[in-house]
């Protein structure tokens, strides 16, 4: 009986190396994840557009054109 308790307490051993050994990946795998996720972040917030600065736009202004006069008035001035 004590060599079949050995083999299942080395079994039940190698069952818990086995399901550390993943959590320990799966936590290594998360946290290079969080910190891509980070530095992604913080390009953003430093690739987003600074707004409050001072902005110069150049726009060329066509006239109007003027409506034609309808009536012609004579003033007629004397002296005297």
């Amino acid at each position: 009986m004590t060599s079949r308790g050995r083999t299942s307490a080395g079994r039940r051993t190698r069952q818990r190396r086995s399901a550390a050994s993943i959590r320990y990946a799966l936590v290594v795998v998360f946290a290079v994840g969080l910190f891509g996720l980070g530095i992604g972040f913080g390009q953003a917030l430093r690739d987003r557009d600074q707004s409050g600065g001072n902005v110069t736009r150049v726009r060329t202004l066509k006239p109007l054109p003027v409506a034609p006069v309808q009536e012609t008035v004579t003033v007629t001035v004397t002296t005297g």
